[in-house]
């Protein structure tokens, strides 16, 4: 260490480290709004004040008022001392309170308190062997993994992604065979079967809990073209004419594996189209932007759910295009082509 300190870069970086103090705990406080409905009771209503608020939502006046305090003093809510009254904007409304909106966040909240929740065993998987199974996790991942996709899913999928497979949505409109490998909750699944209902999707994945949120949301939205299985991504059986992974394959152990079984399980003409987290080509470009959330999210569960598996290749939430076509290359996939994005997702499709 140098001999002379300079107090200012030391007061710069504590500042830096301070603002991510204060990011960390607007994050936890506003899951805790968001599950007390706290933006559903004040969206479009003008502004409330912490007791009438309280009322609406039933809880306790003290705590309500400190967690508006905490959420306008963040920047989230907007407080109004004339009148003493909490807004949340219009904008604000969209990504806090409107699920379907898509600039939908709020939801995506339980994800980072499920690394809270989990720091302890993740620790443990640092000094150990490096593996937490997905299933190890507190259920709030569940929740907030779905959530988190929700706006890319039901704004970009049907939308964008499909159509920009070779042959388009034609391809699966009418009479397609689809499967949804490592589908999770199922939204990916349910989204694509409610847009082709002439065509049958089937959503996989070895989680047993997340199956079952699946099946659930199938039957409540009525969907008769769709099944779930609890199943691996190396024992699933058919003849597909598209074999979808989204934001999954880099959580796998063994990807060059489960990319050849998905080649021995597709039909003539048939493809794998494949969603990850946007990321560069090296890790230093990925340090910018979005980098400390998906390599913060890969830490905990992404990677160490890929050691925990069989072959354990660990590639992490930022592999980009360069680790996924190498995986496909080494599976012995004829042609991988990237054919769209969002900020914070690229779509890659593979033919055999």
């Amino acid at each position: 260490m140098s001999s002379e300190i300079d107090m200012e870069e030391v007061q710069t970086y504590a500042g830096n480290v301070l603002g991510h103090m204060v990011g960390a705990a607007t994050v936890v406080c506003s899951d805790l709004a968001h599950k007390l409905g706290f933006y559903g009771h004040l969206a479009g209503s003008g502004g409330m004040s912490a007791d009438d608020l309280a009322q609406a939502a039933g809880t306790n006046n003290r705590l309500t008022r400190e967690l508006l305090d905490q959420q306008a003093s963040a920047g989230v809510l907007i407080y109004d001392g004339d009148v003493d009254t909490y807004a949340l904007s219009d904008a604000g409304a969209l990504v806090m309170a409107e699920q379907h909106s898509p600039a939908w966040l709020a939801g995506g909240l339980g994800a980072v308190r499920a690394m809270y929740m989990g720091l302890d065993q993740v620790e443990a998987a640092f000094r150990g062997d490096g593996g937490v199974p997905w299933g190890d996790h507190h259920p709030c991942l569940f929740d907030g993994t779905l959530e988190f996709f929700r706006p890319c899913y039901e704004h970009h999928l049907v939308q964008e992604f499909i159509p920009a497979l070779q042959g388009g949505e034609d391809r699966i409109a009418s009479g397609a065979v689809v499967a949804d490998v490592g589908c999770g909750a199922g939204l990916s699944t349910l989204t694509m079967a409610a847009a082709f209902p002439d065509s049958t999707f089937v959503g996989i994945d070895f989680h047993g809990p997340s199956i079952e949120m699946a099946k659930a949301a199938a039957e409540e939205q009525g969907l008769s073209n769709v099944r779930f299985e609890v199943e691996s991504a190396t024992t699933y059986q058919g003849s597909y004419d598209l074999i979808c992974f989204f934001d999954c394959m880099h959580d796998m152990g063994d990807p060059v594996g489960i990319a050849e079984h998905a080649k021995s399980q597709l039909g003539e003409s048939g493809s794998v189209m494949l969603i990850e987290p946007f990321a560069f080509d090296s890790r230093q470009e990925n340090h910018a932007g979005l980098g400390g959330a998906f390599y913060g999210f890969s830490s905990f569960f992404c990677t160490p759910c890929s050691l925990s598996q069989d072959v354990g290749r660990g590639m992490g939430a930022q592999a980009g295009e360069p680790g996924m076509r190498a995986v496909f290359q080494e599976a012995g996939y004829d042609n991988f082509q990237r054919i769209s994005e969002t900020p914070t997702n690229i779509v890659y499709e593979a033919f055999a």
